[in-house]
């Protein structure tokens, strides 16, 4: 007979980065993202409301800038996660819903 007192679960660190990927970067990269996007069109519209006023306009520049930088950002992360679960085998892993997994061809 096997007494367990301690139930455990199986998981390998793909599933872990799966869900923290699913659960909280993805939500926290398009919220990001669509802040990067509204300060872009913020100084886009800043910049051609202002056509007189230069230093309006140069502080118009670097808030289109800025967005621009942090959409690159938000991308560019997005895109390291999707680089490191791929190499890690995400496509790999199938989970039952009864639990059982399946790796590649390993059972």
């Amino acid at each position: 007979m096997d007494f367990q007192i301690i139930p455990s679960a199986e998981a390998s660190v793909t599933t872990l980065m799966r869900s923290i990927d699913k659960v909280i970067l993805n939500p926290i990269i398009v919220l990001l993202f669509a802040l990067a996007v509204v300060f872009f069109i913020y100084g886009l519209a800043s910049y051609l409301l202002s056509p007189d006023n230069e230093e309006k306009r140069k502080t118009s520049k670097d808030h289109m800038m800025w967005g621009i930088f942090g959409m690159f950002i938000m991308v560019s992360v997005f895109g390291i996660m999707r680089l490191l679960l791929k190499t890690t085998g995400e496509k790999d892993i199938k989970i039952d819903s009864n639990g059982s997994y399946e790796i590649g061809n390993i059972k």
